[in-house]
C-alpha cells in the first residue's frame, strides 16, 4: 500500500506538547499508561540502576538496545562498514545491554534474507572484531566496559527464509498454518520440516553459541519471537511427533539447545527473547484499515485467547516456568510478529508499504506490551525482564519508561527502530540532557519498506547518512507509488 500520502486519522505524539495535553488524550482514549512528568537525575534515576547477573556478568544501567535484523551484510554473512557502523552506533548510545545487537543466522537456508549476518568457521574473525569494537568505542565514549553486556541473537526465520533472494521466500515451517499459508503461498501439503532437521539445527544453534563465546560474546539469545521458527514451535499445536502438540513437546527445542549449550560453552548465558502474546495475522480492510484475517476462534495464537485478537498468557506463563527451570535469566519481551500483526508488535503511526493503517491509536499498542510485561515480571520476579515498543512514545518515552521502571513494572528499557535515529538517546537520558527533537524517531516505518523492498534498512528520513543515498530517492517512489 502506498503510505506517501497517508493522512494519520490519529494525532501524533509530537502535537501531545504538556502533560495536560497527554493525559487528557490516553484519558479520551481510554488509554491505561502512566508516566512522570518530571524525570530524576543522577544516581536518584531508575535509568541508572545496575544489575548483576546470577552468572555474575554487570549490566550498569537499565537501557538495552534491542537486535534488529540487518540487510547490509556480504553474501557469505559477513559484517560490512555499514553493519559496523550500526553496531557502532550501539556501542557509543549508553545503554548498559546489547541485546545480540541482530539477528545472526546458524544455517545458510534459515536466513531472513541473502545478506544477513551467519555466523560459522569463515566468519569467526569477523564476529571477534565486531565484538571488540563494541569494546572499545564503549570503552573510548564512557571509560570502562567492565558493566557492559553484549551478546549475540542467534535465530533460524522458518516461515519467512530468504536465504537466496530478497524477494522470493524459502519457507522451513513446523506446520500447515490455515492464515499464514495462504497469505504467503504455500499448499497445504507444504513440506514440513522433519525431526531429523530439527535435530541437526539444535546441533548448529549450539555449535554457533560455542563460536560466539569464542568470539566474546557474553550471552546468546534463542529467538523465540515474531514468527519466526523458534516462535512457531509454541504454537505448533497440530504438529506430530516429539515437537508438537504438548507443550512438553514445544518447549523440547529451547530444552535441547540449552542443554548443548550448558555442555559445550559453560560460563556462556543464555538468554530469551519471546513474543508473550500473538494476535490473529491481519490484513488491510476496503480502507486501508488493518482488519484480522480469519474469524474466532482462531487457534493459533500463542498467549492469545480464541478471539484472535486478545492476551491469555496462561501458556506464556507455562513456557516461563520452564526457563526457570533451564536457570535462564535474561528475558528479552516482544508481541506478535512484524509480517502479519505488526501494529501490536511495534507500535506505529505510518505503516511499511506492505502493512495497513493502524486499527487504533498506537499508544495502545504501547500501553498493551507495558501492561503485559508488568504481569510477567510480578509473577516472575527472578527474570531480568527487557520491555520493547516504546520508540512510539518519541518525546514521552523517558517519562513513561521512568515510571515503567519506578514501578517494577520492568528491569529495562528496551530501544529498537529509535536508536537507529537518535543512537544516543540513553546517554542523553541518564544525563539530563533535553531530547533532541529532530533526531526523535516518528515511525515512518521506511527502514521497514526498504527491506521489504529489496533494500538495506536504515533512518532513510532522519540519518544523515541514509537521508543523502541514492536508494532513498527511490524508496520515496515506492511509498509514493
Amino acid at each position: 500500500m502506498s503510505t506517501g500520502k497517508y493522512k494519520p486519522q490519529y494525532p501524533r505524539v509530537a502535537q501531545l506538547k504538556t502533560a495536560e495535553n497527554l493525559r487528557d488524550h490516553l484519558n479520551k482514549e481510554g488509554i491505561n499508561l502512566g508516566f512522570d512528568e518530571e524525570l530524576k537525575t543522577g544516581d536518584n534515576s531508575p535509568f541508572a540502576k545496575a544489575h548483576t547477573t546470577r552468572a555474575g556478568n554487570t549490566i550498569g544501567n537499565a537501557f538495552c538496545i534491542l537486535p534488529m535484523e540487518g540487510w547490509d551484510g556480504t553474501t557469505d554473512g559477513k559484517p560490512t562498514e555499514l553493519t559496523k557502523r550500526r553496531w557502532k552506533n550501539f556501542a557509543i548510545s549508553g545503554a548498559k545491554l546489547l541485546w545480540g545487537c541482530e539477528a545472526v543466522a546458524v544455517q545458510p537456508s534459515g536466513r531472513a534474507n541473502p545478506n544477513q549476518l551467519m555466523i560459522n568457521e569463515q566468519n569467526l574473525g569477523d564476529f571477534d572484531e565486531l565484538y571488540q569494537m563494541v569494546e572499545s568505542e564503549h570503552k573510548a565514549a564512557f571509560g570502562s566496559t567492565d558493566d557492559l553486556l553484549t551478546g549475540l541473537q542467534l535465530t533460524h526465520s522458518g516461515r519467512f527464509c530468504k536465504p537466496n533472494s530478497k524477494t522470493q521466500m524459502e519457507p522451513k515451517i513446523l506446520y500447515s498454518h490455515p492464515v499464514l499459508n495462504k497469505k504467503f503461498g504455500l499448499a497445504d501439503d507444504y513440506p514440513l520440516m522433519t525431526d531429523g532437521e530439527i535435530s541437526e539445527l539444535i546441533d548448529a544453534y549450539v555449535i554457533a553459541a560455542v563460536r560466539a563465546q569464542k568470539t566474546g560474546y557474553k550471552f546468546v539469545d534463542i529467538k523465540h519471537c515474531h514468527g519466526y521458527l523458534g516462535h512457531e514451535f509454541l504454537s505448533a499445536y497440530d504438529r506430530e511427533g516429539k515437537y508438537g502438540k504438548s507443550l512438553e513437546n514445544r518447549t523440547r527445542f529451547i530444552r535441547e539447545i540449552t542443554a548443548g549449550i550448558r555442555a559445550e560453552a559453560p560460563g556462556l548465558e543464555i538468554g530469551v527473547r519471546m513474543s508473550i502474546f500473538d494476535w490473529v495475522p491481519f490484513k488491510q480492510g476496503t480502507e486501508g484499515t488493518g482488519i484480522p484475517a480469519a474469524e474466532s476462534p482462531y487457534n493459533y495464537a500463542f498467549g492469545g485467547n480464541e478471539s484472535g485478537i486478545g492476551e491469555n498468557l496462561s501458556e506464556s506463563f507455562e513456557f516461563l516456568k520452564e526457563l526457570e527451570k533451564l536457570d535462564i535469566e535474561l528475558l528479552c519481551t516482544t508481541a506478535g510478529s512484524p509480517y502479519y500483526n505488526p501494529h501490536i508488535q511495534r507500535p506505529a503511526l505510518f505503516p511499511p508499504s506492505d502493512g495497513y493503517m493502524p486499527p487504533e491509536d498506537p499508544l495502545h499498542g504501547v500501553a498493551r506490551q507495558i501492561d503485559a510485561v508488568a504481569e510477567v515480571k510480578k509473577a516472575f520476579p527472578k527474570f531480568y525482564t527487557v520491555g520493547s515498543a516504546y520508540s512510539y512514545l518519541q518525546e514521552w518515552l523517558p517519562n513513561v519508561a521512568q515510571n515503567v521502571l519506578e514501578a517494577g513494572k520492568a528491569d529495562s528499557i528496551g530501544l529498537g527502530r529509535m536508536v537507529l535515529s537518535y543512537p544516543e538517546l540513553p546517554a542523553d537520558v541518564l544525563q539530563g540532557t533535553p531530547m533532541k527533537r529532530a533526531k526523535i524517531c516518528r515511525t515512518f516505518s521506511d527502514c521497514t519498506t526498504a527491506p521489504r523492498n529489496g533494500m538495506i534498512s536504515g533512518c532513510f528520513p532522519l540519518d544523515p547518512f541514509y537521508k543523502k543515498m541514492e536508494i532513498h530517492e527511490t524508496l520515496k517512489t515506492i511509498k509514493a507509488s
